[in-house]
């Protein structure tokens, strides 16, 4: 039997991180979040990545460790947030596995993020937090951006207000069921 790869994608703060790993050990899979991959082989962290060598190059290294990554065995990876904004990146998971979409409401990413200093797209050019006006009108842009992206995801699940547990389940018979 082949090995499946499920790619967990969505916006920043969906819970791909936080569920992933409890998704993949309830299933028995390994885990895999690509930005720990990305920071682990270049050796910085995601946000110092970003702000030195800027958006476009970190999106190639990106996608060069992604690529990278076929893991042998059933595996479950997190994606970034922007990590879809890559047709190429697209159509190499479409063949290595399935691509499942978290999304949550604008709202609630708002509220998940507005403390996260850790995200680049959360912080204005002198690495100050944005504003609560500037931070919702940034996610509001973003996911309109990225929505002919992750609108090419193979499964959407919701997960704003949802116990981790009920999405864990919910997603756990998905794939023990699912072919592919």
């Amino acid at each position: 039997m082949l090995n499946k790869i499920v790619y967990l994608a969505g916006f920043m703060t969906t819970g791909k991180s936080t569920i992933g790993p409890i998704l993949s050990n309830t299933l028995g899979w390994n885990f895999y979040d690509l930005d720990d991959v990305i920071e682990t082989k270049y050796n910085y962290s995601i946000k110092k990545l970003f702000n030195e060598k800027g958006e476009v190059e970190f999106r190639a290294m990106e996608n060069k460790v992604l690529a990278e990554m076929n893991p042998q065995v059933n595996a479950i990876i997190a994606l970034g947030g922007g990590t879809m904004m890559n047709q190429e990146n697209i159509s190499l998971m479409k063949k290595r596995g399935l691509i499942i979409l978290f999304e949550s409401s604008e709202n609630e990413i708002y509220h998940r993020m507005k403390h996260k200093m850790d995200r680049p797209f959360a912080l204005d050019d002198k690495g100050y937090m944005l504003g609560e006006k500037e931070l919702k009108i940034k996610i509001k842009e973003l996911l309109k951006s990225r929505k002919k992206y992750y609108d090419q995801a193979d499964i959407k699940v919701k997960t704003s207000n949802e116990l981790v547990g009920k999405i864990v389940d919910k997603l756990s018979k998905i794939i023990i069921n699912r072919d592919f």
